[in-house]
């Protein structure tokens, strides 16, 4: 197991897994957030949403939106649904994956 650079706990558990941050080639730059994982998928994803504020000029005021993220879901952590986990940006995996989880904060 390699160290990311990252205050992160690392996984107790092992995986064979070449995007995974800790066992693999994988490596985490970019932001780091707190989400919320909503879904998860039999094929190592997970989809992760969060909420943001947005200005809006015309009547100076802020309003709360919400967004979905698709992020890479390793066996070693493998988040479920209603967990709080810290996910880091990575470079592309496939289409809509550019996120992979680091850590389960909360269960």
């Amino acid at each position: 197991m390699r160290t990311i650079g990252i205050d992160v706990k690392a996984p107790k558990d092992k995986c064979e897994d070449k995007v995974c941050p800790f066992h693999g080639t994988q490596k985490v730059r970019g932001k780091i957030m707190e989400v919320e994982v909503i879904k998860k998928n039999v094929s190592k994803t997970a989809t992760v949403q969060f909420e943001h504020f947005h200005y809006i000029s015309k009547y100076e005021r802020y309003e709360k939106r919400k967004s979905k993220l698709k992020v890479h879901n390793p066996p070693c952590i493998d988040a479920n649904i209603g967990d709080k986990v810290v996910i880091g940006e990575t470079k592309p995996i496939s289409k809509t994956k550019h996120f992979v989880i680091l850590e389960v904060i909360k269960k």
